[in-house]
């Protein structure tokens, strides 16, 4: 299946012309850019060593000068470039129910971050790991987009797509120890093969139905499906719990009203 099927907003191809030759080239047909990438990034990377960015002589960036093309400078801003769309992406889910301007998969990443943050000390559980896996468990998600179970496209198809659009930012990134780390990580959660992968996932859970919950309660729905979906699926004592006090809250506000 291509990914240009599955991505909910697809990129003008002048946007992935302002990545260097070099990234263009090495981001294969298959997850080739169909998302906003170009428009991530207002000034064009340039290749030569003496060249103005966007060729002006004058302004606010006029007078820097653009690293050599292969730098790990503008390797690591192409890779950025590509992560922006992670901050931009909508979360499909919510826009399947009519949630208004919903959060974005950077947005989601986040919380999840901060829940790996200030979780108490677990015995035997490397917290600093979990919040690196937090921040890169949907990180090929800024080339394939959110693809969701709407979408209807099996788990085995799902992860080979994400694992081919992961490898294809780590060589625009330019390999090496720091995209072999994110590899590493994300592979470590989506095969669910330690207790600090088993707790981040909890946390995608407990993160996804305390923002049901918040919508819930901002836009007067009930989003059943979010609760019913996760109920009994956590791994942890840590994930049953904080699952269990989203879930007595919005019993509270349900009954409530």
């Amino acid at each position: 299946m291509a990914v240009r099927s599955l991505c909910p907003c697809r990129a003008p191809r002048r946007l992935f012309s302002t990545l260097r030759p070099e990234s263009q080239a090495a981001i294969s047909v298959e997850v080739a850019p169909r998302r906003d990438v170009s428009r991530l990034i207002g000034l064009r990377a340039v290749g030569a060593g003496n060249q103005h960015v966007s060729g002006e002589s004058s302004g606010a960036y006029g007078s820097e000068e653009a690293p050599a093309p292969s730098s790990p400078t503008s390797l690591a801003i192409d890779f950025l470039t590509l992560c922006r769309s992670l901050k931009t992406t909508k979360r499909k889910g919510w826009i399947n129910h009519g949630i208004r301007e919903p959060e974005s998969i950077a947005d989601h990443m986040y919380r999840m971050a901060i829940m790996a943050l200030i979780s108490g000390d677990l015995p035997g559980v490397n917290r600093e790991r979990c919040i690196k896996i937090a921040i890169v468990h949907d990180i090929a998600e800024a080339i394939v987009g959110d693809i969701t179970p709407s979408d209807n496209v099996p788990k085995a198809e799902k992860s080979r797509l994400e694992k081919a659009a992961l490898d294809e930012m780590c060589k625009v990134l330019g390999g090496g120890l720091r995209a072999d780390e994110i590899k590493e990580l994300w592979a470590e959660y989506e095969n669910n093969s330690s207790i600090e992968a088993n707790l981040v996932k909890d946390f995608d859970k407990v993160e996804m139905i305390l923002q049901a919950l918040e919508y819930e309660m901002e836009h007067g729905k009930v989003l059943d499906e979010f609760f019913l979906s996760t109920a009994g699926k956590f791994q942890t004592e840590v994930g049953r719990s904080w699952a269990a006090e989203v879930v007595s809250r919005r019993n509270l506000t349900l009954g409530s009203n």
